[in-house]
């Protein structure tokens, strides 16, 4: 049985707590690794060690950082193959999938090679009579990210690659549920020159946590994961003098104008619904469309092509997705599905009961599709996290926009439509952090920032992009002046630069 361990301080280190976890293949639903806890003594050893390393690569000229992240891209790189099939089996995504996860946490690495540039702070001469005034951009120390099980490449790089470009030291606590590539990503980053110290990776459950919730020399918080999670670490985070930014859940929704390219807007929400089986935090499980006539032939094109979809085990590329990550979590689907048949939505297609031949235990569910939902239905409110699309009818534009304004999630939207007129209209108006016109997901490239509103985002700064340099740094100011000849009197009044 394979066993995973903790990663401090550049080697792999285990833990004293004695409680491990089960990593399941969700292919096949046996078991194929398992996973040490840390304990709080564990949490702190990992803190030391990244405390002990903040001075010297804080004191490291960003150049020479900005090497290291250009080192830790190219390896990533040469090893693409091996981390998404590590990632596929422990997550269920297919490979293409995995190879398309590792990618946009790259792009964040590629971003935070640019470091020099980015961190530099602001400059002006003369602002007052021999006196010149700049501030620096200086790290934080010793950060801390939490990331969840849905993307265990991407969202690791977008929060430590900035955090540590920018000169801080970073302690990792993945899932539990696929924690084999930040622990790889860990050992590229040391291979790629990082010192040891640095990047530290630590597993558990709640236990973990609330050790780096209560840690004194952890300056900052990162968190992606549920909505509920998210506000329990921004709420404990900030009251012991923390930085946070905690992402949370999503219900994100797609317009459908009747002016849409039904054809394009077809294939866009399919991919968007269905992909990763739906365990996307800007995957679109919600389509909502504008009038009679767009409603039922939009649902007439997501018929026909829901039949073509394949679902198979991850290493399968004719599969467009394939399990979900748990026996847990697929139990927690199906039975969204039966609330939603008993609220009265319009069960079109239910993917319950799906079984792939020879792999008969794997944790597949099939694409499931329900029209007619209501906006007070509790799987319309909550976030399901599966293979399931929800269709809702609305009148009007305004119509169409209220429903993800009022939604408790502000996460994504997108709209489907030609008429640019509309799509201003909805993208100012729209009360949701990221929107995209004709792009069902809309994460942000890497050099922009991503986050969401509501209850999808606690915390005032977003990820990666400038936001996440300002996240990972403090703003010192410095006003000098270098006087000649005689000294000029004491003054007891504020300066005002006249």
């Amino acid at each position: 049985m394979r066993a995973i361990q903790n990663f401090i301080n550049g080697a792999s280190a285990s833990v004293s707590s004695g409680r491990a976890g089960v990593v399941f293949n969700p292919n096949t639903g046996a078991q194929q690794a398992e996973v040490a806890f840390a304990a709080a003594k564990d949490i702190d050893k990992a803190v030391q060690s990244a405390l002990a390393a903040f001075p010297g690569w804080a004191a490291t000229n960003p150049q020479r950082r900005a090497r290291v992240m250009f080192n830790f891209k190219a390896l990533i790189e040469q090893n693409m193959d091996e981390l998404a099939h590590l990632l596929s089996s422990e997550h269920g995504k297919v490979i293409a999938d995995s190879k398309g996860d590792i990618q946009r946490g790259l792009e964040v690495i590629e971003f935070a090679c640019g470091i020099p540039h980015a961190q530099k702070g602001e400059y002006t001469e003369g602002a007052g009579p021999g006196i010149d005034v700049y501030s620096m951009r200086q790290p934080l120390g010793v950060c801390a990210g939490i990331t969840p099980f849905n993307f265990p490449a991407m969202i690791p790089l977008w929060m430590c690659g900035v955090a540590i470009a920018c000169g801080n030291t970073f302690v990792l606590k993945p899932s539990e549920k696929d924690p084999s590539v930040p622990v790889r990503l860990a050992e590229l980053f040391i291979e790629a020159g990082g010192p040891p110290g640095v990047l530290n990776v630590v597993h558990g459950d709640k236990e973990a946590v609330d050790a780096i919730i209560a840690h004194p020399d952890i300056k900052a918080i990162s968190f992606v994961g549920s909505s509920d999670i998210a506000q329990y670490i921004y709420a404990g985070g900030t009251a012991n003098g923390k930085r946070v930014q905690a992402m949370g859940g999503a219900k994100n929704h797609g317009i459908v104008m009747p002016d849409a390219d039904f054809d394009q807007a077809t294939k866009d929400i399919i991919g968007a619904a269905y992909g990763s089986a739906g365990e996307r935090c800007m995957a679109l499980p919600v389509m909502v469309a504008v009038g009679k006539k767009a409603a039922d032939e939009m649902r007439e094109r997501l018929l026909v092509e829901i039949e073509k979809l394949k679902v198979g085990i991850s290493t399968d590329p004719e599969a467009q997705y394939g399990p979900v990550i748990s026996a847990v979590h697929k139990a927690k689907v199906e039975d969204y599905i039966r609330i939603g048949k008993d609220e009265g939505a319009e069960l079109v297609r239910d993917g319950r009961g799906f079984k792939l031949q020879g792999y008969e235990n794997g944790y597949f569910i099939g694409p499931t599709l329900f029209d007619n939902v209501k906006p007070g239905m509790k799987t319309y409110v909550e976030e399901i996290f599966g293979p399931v699309l929800q269709i809702m009818r609305a009148e009007t534009l305004e119509e169409a926009i209220a429903l993800p304004s009022q939604h408790q999630y502000g996460n994504g939207v997108a709209i489907f439509t030609r008429n640019g007129r509309a799509a201003r209209e909805f993208a100012a108006k729209v009360n949701v952090g990221m929107v995209g016109i004709n792009v069902p997901i809309p994460v942000p490239v890497a050099y922009h920032t991503f986050g969401g509103w509501k209850r999808s985002a606690f915390g005032d700064t977003n990820q990666h992009g400038m936001e996440g340099v300002k996240f990972y740094t403090k703003v010192k100011t410095v006003t000098a002046r270098w006087p000649e000849g005689a000294q000029e009197d004491s003054s007891f009044v504020i300066p005002t630069m006249q």
